[in-house]
């Protein structure tokens, strides 16, 4: 199965739930307020389900559209243009860095091994800092993907900016130009955690006044709307600029991916379809609109 049919299979049930409205006989008020309905219910939040209705009866309008099948096209149009990065993802500097932030449960320890595997079938060369000195086990469980993506790792310290900055400072000299950091996962409303976030950015900087830096913010897409009080509250902290969103190979929720994107602006960078290494696809905007309203 290819990656795109894994994410096809796991936006099943949230294609399923507005399959009925998009299969209107004709486009009437009825049309469109079903499928309002149908995208709060695949959890794209009351705001945005009304944003994107509101744009798809302006462009039913202006290009005098009267077949549903065209109006789904529009949809998929209006949906991929709002998930659109305004800007790539910047690995430039050397080393690049990647932090990984997010709540317990979220998935970091895995994402970090798919992300390892994945900067490294591009070409990179990818170190990782196990910086989740917390967790029991922690360390353990990345070293194995570490070995299953073919990185080396740096952990030790009992510190978790201290992991970071050993892993930074030593990337050029082992050869990487790119570090990924695993860090503890932590509530969104522990001030005191949080705040740990702005100290191992900060320590980045230290270690290497030029990298190029991205905080990725895992995100469960099962989570569904609670993932937007997490990013408004992560961003605040750690000024993420990218989201992945896992274990959307079994959920109703792939709505919530607009709702972040809209109120937010945090693009989506990756997403995690599986619990393979390989099972992690780079966002695509068009074809994730087209797995949800094919």
């Amino acid at each position: 199965m290819s990656l795109f049919d894994k994410l096809r299979s796991g936006l099943r049930r949230t294609r399923d739930s507005v399959a009925f409205a998009l299969s209107a006989d004709k486009l009437d008020d009825g049309f469109f307020e079903e499928l309002e309905e149908a995208l709060i219910l695949a959890d794209a939040g009351a705001d945005t389900a009304s944003a994107v209705v509101e744009q798809l009866r302006e462009r039913v309008k202006r290009d005098h559209i009267l077949d549903p099948e065209q109006a789904k096209a529009a949809l998929r149009e209006i949906c991929a243009d709002m998930l659109r990065a305004e800007r790539p993802l910047d690995l430039s500097g050397s080393p690049a860095v990647v932090l990984l932030i997010g709540v317990n449960g979220a998935g970091k320890t895995t994402t970090a091994g798919k992300l390892a595997s994945f900067f490294s079938s591009m070409g990179r060369h990818v170190l990782i800092a196990a910086a989740d000195t917390f967790r029991a086990a922690a360390v353990q469980q990345l070293e194995v993907w570490a070995q299953r993506s073919g990185c080396p790792m740096v952990s030790g310290a009992s510190d978790p900016s201290a992991v970071v900055y050993d892993a930074v400072s030593a990337a050029p000299s082992r050869g990487c130009d790119l570090v990924l950091c695993d860090t503890a996962g932590r509530l969104h409303t522990k001030k005191n955690l949080m705040e740990e976030l702005g100290k191992i950015r900060r320590t980045v900087d230290k270690a290497a006044p030029g990298a190029s830096v991205e905080t990725l913010l895992v995100l469960d897409a099962a989570t569904g709307q609670n993932a937007i009080n997490q990013a408004a509250m992560f961003s605040d902290a750690a000024m993420v600029t990218g989201i992945v969103l896992t274990k959307l190979d079994g959920t109703g929720k792939g709505g919530a991916v607009l709702a972040v994107q809209r109120r937010l602006g945090i693009p989506v960078r990756f997403i995690g379809v599986g619990e393979q290494l390989e099972d992690l696809m780079e966002f695509d905007p068009d074809a994730f609109a087209e797995a949800l309203f094919e």
